[in-house]
C-alpha cells in the first residue's frame, strides 16, 4: 500500500529521492518551498521490509473559476522503471489523492528516454495518455535536452570532449578578462535585468526578480548564481542546481553587448566543474528544440549545447491521466490561449520600454 509522507517521514523521503538514480530536484521538498502557490504532497511505496522503494511528489493547485485542482508530478516517479508493482502502488495513491483534492487531471513528465517504449506502454496501461505537442518548448518541462556524462571523468577529459571551437572560446573569455563569480542576493537585480534583456531578445516570458532571490534562499547550498563580469560590469549569468548525482543548468541570461567575450562558454564550464567537484554522474544542459533543422530559430541554442559533447536526449514527454474530461479540455484550451496572450503582451510591453 502507498502512503502519504508526513513531517515524521520527510527526512526518510528526502534521503531516498536524493540518493536514487532517478532522483530530481523537482521531486524534493526543497522545490516545494519555491512554489508557495501550490500544495505539495509526496506518495511513497514500501517493500515488505518497510524500506521505501518508490516515490512520487506532486504539486496541487486550485484552478481559477472552477472548483477543481490540477495535480502535477514534475519528473515523477522516482523508482526502478521495471518495477511495475511499485509504480502501480504509487499511481493508485496519486489517484486517491486526486479524488480527495478534486483534481481533474494528474500530469507527469518522467525523466525517462523515449527509447524506453516498455515504460511508455506501462503508463498507457495505467490510464495515462501522451499529449500532442510540438518540438520546441510547448510542454511544462523540456522534452528534449542535452546531458553530459561526467561520472569519474577529470576536467581535462571533459574538455577534450568539447568541440575545438568551444575550448577556444572558454580560453578566449579567460584571456579577455571575463571573471566568473559565485554570487548571492546582491547580484540578483543584475541577473534579473539580464534575464529580461534575454527574454525580449529571444521571445520568451521571464520570471520576476523575487523568484530568483527566493530560489537562492529556498534551495540554499543546492543552488548557485554564477555571474560573468567584464571590467566590473555584469554581462551574463546563470542559475544552477545541484541535487543528488546531477547538476542542472536552469536559467541563463546575457546582455546584448560584450557577446564577443564569450562569457556564456565560460559560465557553462564553471557549472560543469561544479558537477565534477561534487562527484556527480550527470550535468544537464536542459532544454533544446527537437527540431534540429538549421532554419529553426532555436537551432543556435541546440548548436551551443551540442558543442560541449553531451548526449541529445528525448524524454517520453508529458503524460496526462484525465479524471474529468469536460473540465480537462476546457482548462487545457483556456491555458494555452492565456499563455500565448501573456507572452505577446509581455514582449510588446518590454520592447516598447526598451525603445523609450
Amino acid at each position: 500500500m502507498s502512503e502519504i509522507i508526513t513531517q515524521q517521514t520527510l527526512a526518510e523521503y528526502e534521503a531516498f529521492v536524493s540518493s536514487h538514480p532517478k532522483g530530481h530536484f523537482a521531486q524534493s521538498v526543497l522545490w516545494a518551498r519555491q512554489k508557495p502557490a501550490w500544495n505539495w504532497e509526496a506518495i511513497v511505496s514500501r517493500g515488505p521490509d518497510g524500506i521505501i522503494r518508490g516515490s512520487m511528489a506532486v504539486l496541487i493547485r486550485k484552478m481559477p473559476g472552477v472548483p477543481f485542482t490540477l495535480m502535477y508530478g514534475c519528473r515523477a516517479p522516482v523508482c526502478n522503471l521495471d518495477d511495475e508493482a511499485t509504480m502501480r502502488d504509487l499511481f493508485a495513491g496519486a489517484r486517491e489523492l486526486a479524488r480527495q483534492r478534486r483534481s481533474y487531471v494528474i500530469k507527469i513528465d518522467p525523466d525517462v528516454p523515449s527509447s524506453n517504449t516498455a515504460f511508455a506502454a506501462l503508463l498507457h496501461s495505467f490510464g495515462f495518455v501522451g499529449r500532442e505537442g510540438g518540438k520546441n518548448f510547448e510542454a511544462i518541462q523540456p522534452r528534449y535536452v542535452f546531458r553530459l556524462n561526467v561520472e569519474g571523468k577529470t576536467e581535462e577529459e571533459l574538455l577534450a570532449g568539447f568541440h575545438q571551437k568551444w575550448r577556444y572560446n572558454i580560453r578566449l573569455a579567460e584571456r579577455k578578462g571575463v571573471e566568473v563569480r559565485i554570487c548571492g542576493q546582491e547580484a540578483v537585480p543584475d541577473f534579473a535585468r539580464l534575464m529580461l534583456t534575454t527574454g525580449v531578445r529571444d521571445g520568451f516570458v521571464t520570471r520576476q526578480e523575487s523568484y530568483f532571490a527566493d530560489m537562492l534562499t529556498n534551495l540554499g547550498e543546492h543552488c548557485r548564481l554564477y555571474m560573468a563580469y567584464a571590467g566590473g560590469e555584469a554581462i551574463a549569468g546563470t542559475l544552477a542546481i545541484h541535487y543528488g548525482d546531477k547538476v542542472w543548468y536552469l536559467y541563463g541570461a546575457s546582455s546584448n553587448e560584450h557577446r564577443n567575450l564569450m562569457p556564456n562558454y565560460l559560465l557553462q564550464w564553471r557549472m560543469i566543474q561544479w558537477a565534477v567537484q561534487t562527484h556527480c554522474r550527470i550535468y544537464d544542459f536542459r532544454g533544446v528544440s527537437g527540431d534540429v533543422s538549421e532554419d529553426n530559430p532555436l537551432y543556435g541554442l541546440y548548436r551551443f549545447k551540442q558543442g560541449f559533447g553531451g548526449d541529445f536526449v528525448e524524454f517520453v514527454g508529458e503524460m496526462d491521466w484525465v479524471i474529468n474530461k469536460p473540465v480537462y479540455f476546457a482548462m487545457e484550451k483556456g491555458t494555452a490561449v492565456f499563455k500565448e496572450l501573456r507572452r505577446r503582451v509581455y514582449l510588446l510591453k518590454h520592447r516598447k520600454e526598451g525603445q523609450q
